[in-house]
């Protein structure tokens, strides 16, 4: 039964690291411990770091939820960060040496019994990795909630394109920043990201409020106009790369489908998987992104059903009782549990969103075990076939970087707009003042009034001119599609760069509910062509030269049901989720105009285009 007298807090106190600086955390004892300072009783402490103020009502609550179940539960502002000294730099710096040496520091204080245990969500989450690189001797174990495994790869840049809303948390940073006069942060506070944001451009420095920040200005202009090369080698941005380094503790990595770091969450596992002793597990959920939002049954506009929903307090509770002070279990875990979505009715649900269903599985292994390599051929004629198929021809589009094909949904954080204090308020937190600037998670593919980046003639993206669609026919029996997705196409340009974005979706039929059908998003993916051979360094591209490209997608598990239909759109933009390719060839960053292009993939019985995945036919 959970403790409700109160929770004893040391605040404001100041953790040295090896470089002389301090970090500022709180900590909160378990209710009933007397001068902890003595020893007399020994707790196992949860650490939990973050750049969003360690004091902001949601972190506070959550440490005194811990505490009352028998921790120690220590929060602290990372670098340059709220009351922590030091200058703030995205993932880089001292993190790893920061989190290392905080975790010894709360390990050899009289009240620790020695062990220390990490958690966090996004950024945090990806601190409490960067800081396992450096294998610290008391990390005893960790839950890593949506945090990346490459910056490069899959979180900060994508297929060598910029994910942008990195440009709006580079603002809120600048707008929280409590080193800057209180004038500017307010001038900071009162932009609205959307005005910044336009096609082909990023603020360069000195071109935006952030030369404010100049500090904040300078790491986000590297994020943007470096692509490849060392920046993207240092611990807090490439975990990935520091695998064999890292902790081996038990650790149990979560995430959700529509959350922007589904693909990294699932990377770590499997990478650490492969390499550690300790058991790795993997939790992932039909959610967006967030720690609050795992308790939610919908994603978006798609209704999953409250089988959905899980408590992630009390799963942090249970998890760190059983591996810190050898609790038994009520059930099991598996070392994998997803929930695979689909297989709902598919009607609309009181509060307008599409009924799509799911369920959890479980299993000893990501892909399950049952799982196939499954692969669709795209065809000249806009089909999705099981069999190859040696039509010949070409089909071509013609890619306007000033008016490119708007995001509807998707694997999208902090992609928001700070928004102005109501009148009658005098003053409401900043962090409770951000709004998304698109919408995330499950969407029907339409474009529409009052949609960012959405231009008239508003309805399916499949629409337009710059969209091309390759979709199956009717399913006849249930198809599961869970695991890894790659799409392989045959391409040429007009322009020396450009990009090519695929989108995978659950075509619903027409129905009384949704008379044009419904597009679902499940994953998608983009890839810049000058890093079609990888991200170690570009390779220049010839105009008109045909080459073959791989886009990878996000990871899915969902079950399509008999009559709907597996569809595949392929497209050059995908704004603002990414920036916009100015198909000029320029540096990154460097261009000055935009120019069109024409882009084609090319049919041919030696040039094959495919959908590959992983997954299985139900019942048969």
């Amino acid at each position: 039964m959970e403790d409700l007298r109160p929770v004893v807090v040391w605040d404001h106190l100041r953790i040295p690291v090896r470089d002389g600086i301090h970090l500022a955390a709180d900590l909160y004892f378990p209710p009933g411990c007397v001068e902890p300072q003595r020893g007399r009783t020994r707790f196992p402490t949860l650490l939990l770091r973050t750049p969003y103020d360690r004091q902001a009502p949601e972190r506070t609550e959550l440490g005194r939820f811990l505490a009352r179940a028998g921790y120690v539960v220590a929060i602290e502002d990372c670098r340059g960060r709220f009351a922590s000294e030091g200058d703030f730099g995205f993932l880089q710096g001292h993190e790893a040496e920061d989190g290392f040496d905080t975790v010894e520091w709360l390990a050899a204080q009289p009240w620790s019994d020695g062990q220390v245990a990490t958690f966090g969500t996004s950024y945090s989450a990806s601190l409490q990795s960067a800081l396992a690189t450096l294998n610290p001797p008391h990390l005893k174990a960790m839950w890593v909630h949506e945090g990346l495994a490459s910056g490069l790869e899959e979180s900060v840049r994508q297929g060598g394109a910029f994910e942008l809303r990195w440009v709006a948390w580079a603002l809120y940073a600048a707008a929280s920043n409590p080193r800057l006069d209180p004038a500017a942060r307010d001038l900071l506070a009162g932009q609205d990201i959307r005005q910044w944001l336009r096609p082909g451009w990023c603020p360069r420095p000195g071109e935006s409020p952030l030369h404010l920040d100049p500090a904040c200005e300078t790491w986000l202009w590297e994020l943007y106009s470096q692509g490849h090369g060392p920046l993207w080698e240092r611990r807090g941005l490439n975990i990935a790369r520091y695998w064999g380094e890292h902790a081996d503790v038990p650790t149990v990595y979560s995430g959700g489908w529509y959350d922007s770091y589904s693909r990294a969450t699932i990377k770590n596992f499997s990478g650490l998987s492969a390499r550690k002793t300790h058991p790795q597990y993997l939790l992932m959920g039909p959610w967006i992104h967030g720690w609050r939002e795992v308790g939610m049954s919908f994603a978006g506009n798609v209704e999953f059903g409250q089988q959905a929903a899980i408590d992630f307090r009390k799963e942090l509770r249970d998890w760190f009782d059983t591996v810190l002070k050898g609790a038994k279990p009520t059930a099991p875990r598996p070392p994998v549990r997803f929930f695979l979505m689909g297989g709902g009715k598919g009607t609309r649900s009181s509060e307008g969103r599409l009924d799509h269903g799911g369920r959890w599985v479980s299993s000893q292994r990501w892909p399950v075990p049952q799982a196939k390599p499954l692969r669709w051929f795209l065809t000249p004629q806009g089909g999705l076939d099981p069999k190859p198929n040696p039509a010949q021809g070409v089909v071509r589009w013609r890619f306007d970087p000033r008016h490119p094909v708007p995001t509807v949904g998707g694997n999208i954080s902090s992609l928001v707009y700070i928004a102005p204090v109501p009148p009658n308020l005098v003053q409401v937190p900043l962090f409770w003042r951000l709004c998304p600037v698109v919408p995330t998670g499950g969407q029907d593919q339409r474009s529409a009034e009052g949609l960012f980046g959405s231009e008239p003639p508003y309805g399916p993206l499949a629409d337009r001119p710059d969209v091309v669609s390759f979709a199956s026919q009717p399913l006849t029996r249930p198809v599961v599609l869970c695991g890894p997705v790659r799409v392989t196409l045959w391409v040429s340009s007009s322009a020396p760069d450009t990009d090519f974005t695929a989108k995978l979706i659950d075509w619903y039929p027409p129905s009384r509910d949704w008379p044009q059908g419904y597009a679902l998003n499940l994953s998608d993916g983009i890839l810049r062509l000058r890093y079609r051979d990888g991200f170690d360094e570009p390779h220049p591209y010839t105009p008109h030269s045909l080459v073959q490209i791989a886009i990878e997608l996000f990871p899915v598990a969902n079950l399509f049901l008999p009559g709907h239909r597996i569809r595949l759109d392929i497209s050059s933009s995908n704004w603002p989720r990414f920036d916009v390719n100015p198909n000029t060839g320029d540096p990154l960053g460097g261009h000055r105009t935009m120019v069109e292009a024409v882009n084609q993939i090319a049919f041919a019985p030696d040039h094959v285009n495919a959908l590959e995945v992983i997954g299985w036919w139900e019942n048969g």
